[in-house]
């Protein structure tokens, strides 16, 4: 799931990661191999937050382990939902006027 700006600061309250700026150039790459997300990385690599059935919540989706010590390398693999849940506030639509 794509994550508005309101989104991504309440998903970083709740999971401690960084995000991936969408102008990153590896954000393309990683578009084409996982679909359009706001990918977040964190001490166990490559993840996005996919949407819960019930609305205004998240579960973060591990795509990719570190492959080394030093965090150089990403070695993806089937998603695997993690036990992070968050909660997102969807009052707010990315797609409204002013957006």
């Amino acid at each position: 799931m794509k994550l508005n700006s309101e989104q991504v600061e309440q998903t970083l309250t709740q999971f401690e990661a960084q995000v991936i700026p969408d102008d990153h150039p590896l954000v393309a790459e990683l578009n084409e191999l996982f679909g359009d997300h706001t990918f977040c990385l964190d001490s166990n690599g490559l993840n996005v937050v996919e949407q819960n059935e019930s609305a205004g919540a998240g579960t973060v989706v591990n795509l990719a382990n570190w492959g080394d010590a030093q965090w150089t390398s990403l070695l993806p693999h089937e998603p695997e939902p993690t036990k992070v849940i968050v909660t997102l506030d969807e009052s707010t639509d990315r797609t409204a006027p002013g957006r």
